[in-house]
């Protein structure tokens, strides 16, 4: 990344919906663990995760279904954030819904750890 000043974003990545969208989520989920796990140690991204359905909570033992992805990530600007999202392997093999994502500037009240 640049060696400008540095702004929080927050970016929301939903799945797509179509059938097969959860296997192949699966399927590369390995290498966008590493791509992230390489972006955490870096200081790029400081919170990750991955959104449930509430039917995922309802019980102890729910099955956990994942349907999108969503994380707080520091750069100089919203295209730098916008590649990094493009690069990442659920963007380039369909899984998040490219229509769909938002990348918004984020000024957190609270700390980040």
């Amino acid at each position: 990344m640049s060696s400008e000043p540095l702004q929080r974003f927050f970016v929301y990545a939903p799945d797509k919906t179509e059938d097969g969208t959860f296997e192949k989520r699966l399927s590369v989920r390995p290498e966008h663990v590493e791509m992230a796990k390489k972006n955490i140690a870096d200081g790029i991204i400081r919170v990750g995760g991955f959104l449930l359905t509430p039917e995922s909570i309802a019980t102890p033992d729910a099955p956990k279904k994942m349907i999108g992805s969503t994380f707080i990530v520091e750069a100089a600007s919203i295209d730098e954030v916008r590649k990094l999202v493009e690069g990442d392997i659920y963007y380039k093999s369909g899984v998040w819904d490219a229509d769909k994502i938002t990348i918004l500037p984020f000024l957190p009240v609270t700390p980040l750890n």
